[in-house]
């Protein structure tokens, strides 16, 4: 990044989570719809996984990012913004698209709920069959 007041603005998604993600070069505090990471997700693991593309890279502590997700499940979410941030970091520099691509985090998660479809109970179950 060029500047100090440089901003990064990306989009993260996955299942029906969409994250808009804006990233500048900061303290490394995370903001999501307004409040902090911390309050906003509770289980570690989801903690873990929005701060993944940057301990990838070294690069914790280095970045401010607001998120704003809509959309989805709270894992989702987490998600979604970890792919919005991968994006930005590939941004501000393209020397870490390797080590982010390896690690699977920009490649957009496809999976969906499927559809009920008609003459069933869901998308795969069945209702009861009976010979007569």
């Amino acid at each position: 990044m060029s500047e100090a007041a440089e901003v990064i603005s990306t989009v993260g998604r996955r299942k029906t989570s969409i994250a808009r993600v804006r990233m500048s070069s900061g303290t490394g505090e995370i903001t999501i719809n307004d409040m902090k990471s911390d309050d906003y997700v509770s289980r570690e693991i989801l903690k873990t996984i929005i701060r993944q593309p940057f301990e990838l890279t070294n690069n914790n502590g280095k970045f401010n990012v607001d998120a704003n997700v809509s959309g989805g499940g709270i894992s989702g979410q987490a998600g979604a913004i970890r792919h919005g941030i991968a994006r930005a970091l590939i941004i501000s520099d393209a020397a870490l698209r390797p080590v982010l691509k390896k690690a699977g985090l920009l490649t957009r998660d496809p999976r969906m709920k499927e559809r009920k479809k008609y003459g069933q109970k869901g998308a795969r179950k069945r209702f009861q069959f009976s010979k007569r």
